[in-house]
């Protein structure tokens, strides 16, 4: 077993609950665990044996492209389009932060986490 992390990926999204959030846009990041068997990828040395870092990468850019109302509802899509791609992987981690988050005082940023 191991694990493969991409931290700190940045996007510009419309996320939110309010109207002006889903307008004006609002900064993001997302960091995300995998954990599954390597072991064929470590004796093959072969990109098809394992979890392609560019895969997650650009299932996650698209998923940030459907606008959600929450952190939770991303942070699942994530997990189910990163399991649809990679159906034998064993657990996923993603946790998704706003920045700024509109609570009506300072806040660097909110952050949700959900394991599937």
């Amino acid at each position: 077993m191991g694990t493969i992390a991409l931290e700190g990926l940045e996007f510009f999204a419309y996320h939110g609950v309010y109207a002006e959030e889903q307008k004006i846009g609002n900064r993001y990041q997302i960091d995300i665990q995998i954990t599954t068997d390597f072991s064929e990828a470590a004796d093959t040395d072969n990109l098809k044996d394992t979890v392609n870092y560019g895969d997650l990468y650009e299932i996650i850019a698209g998923v940030m492209k459907i606008k959600a109302k929450l952190l939770e509802h991303i942070a699942q899509l994530i997990i189910s389009s990163v399991r649809k791609r990679y159906p034998n992987i064993d657990k996923v981690e993603v946790a998704v932060s706003k920045f700024n988050p509109p609570i009506g005082g300072v806040c660097t940023r909110a952050k949700v986490t959900l394991v599937g």
